[in-house]
């Protein structure tokens, strides 16, 4: 493995590590609740008496699975690697006497904070420790490749936790739900901060001398299309731009297509909204 893969991995390890150590140490004492499918295994746990690490485990499996069917081995391999170090923080910091439980709109914003970095951490390197994640990517990925279109992912993000903490408010309490949704504010804050909106469509503008060797990469391995026009630069004389617009999952498969062909340079940008 590349020294580049390995540092993937500490950073996706290292996310999880704290994610789990704001869960655990900080939220969960303060009757706040993680959000996506940690947030309902966390409902589940509240409700039933389970160990909370093993309603995480019994709750991603299942996404995890949709994740390698439908997303391939390499964001697979991520994301079970992720998922497991945030199960096993989850039950290593449950376990030692020590607790942050304090006023809790500040354990709320301090817990929320390094959940975010953490999380940040892990979506920037490739992985993701939330299956609804995981459900909205196939999601978009299927409508994209039935209409030929791109959608953002936020639509879905949002039903989903809007769907877990309207179960919070019915089942635990108001207070616990509106500590909850502050948490995920909080969080998605700092990931959005250091992602440039994740869950956004991003645009990719590659400039090269060798467009079909690209376009045919892309189309294999992303299943995707580009707009081509013709340019010209300064030194290098003629060559193509080719515009791609893919989701935040499909950039590292982007950065290792343009990164067997030489002689090009590329940029990448956040598009808000596609006019159609």
């Amino acid at each position: 493995m590349k020294r580049k893969g390995i540092l993937s991995y500490f950073f996706i390890i290292l996310g999880a590590v704290m994610a789990s150590f704001s869960v655990a140490l900080i939220l969960l004492p303060n009757d706040a609740i993680d959000y996506g499918t940690a947030g309902v295994a966390i409902i589940i746990s509240k409700l039933t008496g389970f160990q909370l690490s093993f309603c995480i485990i019994a709750v991603f499996l299942p996404f995890i699975i949709a994740g390698f069917v439908f997303l391939g081995k390499k964001f697979t391999m991520k994301a079970a690697v992720g998922s497991l170090v945030y199960t096993l923080g989850i039950d290593f910091f449950e376990n030692i006497p020590f607790e942050v439980n304090t006023e809790h709109f500040l354990a709320v914003a301090f817990g929320g904070a390094i959940l975010g970095a953490g999380l940040s951490l892990i979506l920037r390197n490739g992985g993701c420790i939330d299956g609804s994640e995981i459900l909205a990517n196939i999601i978009v990925k299927k409508l994209s490749d039935k209409t030929g279109h791109n959608y953002s992912m936020t639509p879905v993000l949002l039903a989903f936790n809007a769907l877990v903490y309207m179960t919070v408010f019915v089942v635990i309490d108001a207070t616990a739900a509106l500590l909850s949704l502050l948490v995920y504010v909080v969080a998605t804050a700092v990931i959005d901060h250091y992602t440039d909106h994740f869950e956004a469509i991003k645009q990719v503008t590659v400039i090269t001398q060798d467009p079909d060797g690209l376009i045919s990469d892309i189309k294999n391995k992303l299943n995707k299309t580009c707009t081509i026009m013709d340019s010209r630069g300064a030194i290098a004389g003629e060559n193509n731009t080719l515009i791609c617009y893919i989701s935040y999952f499909e950039l590292p498969v982007m950065k290792e297509i343009i990164s067997s062909h030489s002689g090009t340079f590329s940029t990448v940008s956040t598009i808000d909204e596609i006019l159609r």
